[in-house]
């Protein structure tokens, strides 16, 4: 990296825009921080103005704007404010940007990526949502557009390190088995419920649902870990991201989150990639690819490690799993659809309109109800998308009365 790379950073007051900035301000000779997005911390978002000097800043609402711009008023700070869809779409296609970090939440998050790709930049995908729902669209753009699409994800990142070179550098058409690749095994840690008794279940409060054992993450994400709809989400990114079919990959149980996915080969090798649970590992891996910086993490040390398990998922216990992994063979309308639905449910569950359980009994239904067709066109998913989000609600109120 002979000249610094300009970054756009969508999703920057979150969990994973702070650690990608931190890796940033770690590796200054490398990268200048170009745009920074997110949703409605205009007061989070004014500090990391402060801090980090981007051109620009783009906040989803006008109202948002206006409060960063007011936080902004008496500093030093020169950054232009915006805000909207549009503009974080035609900033991430800016001639000026390098690489662009995708990781706002959800759906959202779809459009502003879509648009990164199709301008041929480095994209750096923790949205999984934006795979979820567009994954054949999504994957046919990266390679039109000739784009650089590297997983953020700890667990596809992890893949993506233990796969062989000549796939690592394919753009999305080359076969694993081809390639000595047998497996692909996306560990996950079973989240804060792997022993609990399965009949208290539907007790689950909030705080115990966003109480990871391992990572630090926000709560839509921790409320997925624990019901393990994402690695539901994270089966079906997998499917995109390494052109395999679902009979490639093998959900292991591992709750230690030391080894974050691994790769089986036809002569019996498995290679694993581990480390200590930092996003920082990942983020720093993608932004300096092929190359290595610093991330700030302490490596492993093997004599602290007193115990190194691992089991099959329970889908009794995670019932979400198994519907996501259906709805992955079913097809690009059925994860559309229970990506959908999840959404609206988690957040209802957040704001306390259901119980913990009936995140999978809204998903299900939703799912059991949609009559969605050949969802191809982006104009087609975003209409599954929110017919599945109407229908979800429409769910939730029936639980709630």
């Amino acid at each position: 990296m002979s000249q610094k790379q300009l970054l756009v950073i969508l999703g920057a007051t979150g969990s994973i825009g702070l650690s990608t900035l931190d890796v940033v301000s770690r590796n200054k000779e490398l990268f200048d921080v170009f745009v920074l997005a997110a949703g409605q911390n205009a007061k989070k978002m004014a500090e990391l103005c402060i801090e980090h000097e981007p051109l620009y800043a783009i906040m989803a609402t006008q109202q948002a704007a206006e409060q960063l711009s007011a936080y902004l008023a008496n500093t030093p700070c020169q950054t232009l404010v915006m805000h909207g869809e549009q503009a974080m779409c035609d900033l991430c296609a800016h001639p000026d940007v390098d690489v662009v970090m995708s990781a706002i939440v959800g759906a959202a998050g779809l459009l502003p990526t879509l648009s990164a790709v199709e301008a041929g930049k480095k994209v750096l995908l923790a949205n999984k949502e934006s795979l979820v729902m567009s994954g054949q669209l999504f994957i046919d753009k990266v390679k039109q557009h000739k784009a650089t699409l590297l997983p953020i994800d700890s667990e596809h990142n992890a893949i993506f390190q233990c796969l062989p070179s000549s796939l690592q550098s394919a753009k999305g058409d080359q076969n694993l088995q081809q390639h000595g690749v047998s497996k692909i095994l996306l560990t996950g840690s079973g989240g804060p419920f792997l022993t609990r008794d399965i009949n208290t279940l539907k007790d689950v409060t909030v705080s115990e649902a966003v109480a990871h054992p391992n990572w630090s993450m926000g709560q839509k994400i921790s409320v997925d870990s624990a019901t393990m709809m994402n690695k539901g989400l994270e089966f079906i990114e997998a499917k995109w991201l390494f052109n395999c079919d679902t009979s490639d990959i093998d959900v292991v149980i591992h709750p230690q989150s030391i080894i974050h996915s691994m790769v089986q080969y036809h002569d019996g090798s498995i290679l694993a990639q581990m480390g200590n649970p930092d996003m920082r590992t990942p983020i720093a891996h993608a932004l300096a690819y092929p190359e290595r910086i610093n991330a700030g993490v302490k490596p492993l040390n093997f004599s602290d490690i007193c115990d190194f398990s691992f089991t099959k998922p329970d889908f009794s216990r995670y019932p979400n799993l198994q519907l996501a992994i259906d709805a992955c063979s079913a097809g690009q309308g059925a994860t559309t659809t229970v990506n959908a639905a999840n959404e609206i449910a988690v957040s209802a569950f957040l704001n306390g309109k259901i119980g913990f359980t009936d995140i999978y009994k809204i998903n299900a239904q939703t799912l059991e109800s949609a009559t969605y067709t050949n969802v191809q066109s982006l104009d087609e998913i975003l209409e599954c998308d929110k017919l599945a989000r109407i229908s979800a609600s429409e769910f939730i109120t029936k639980v709630t009365h």
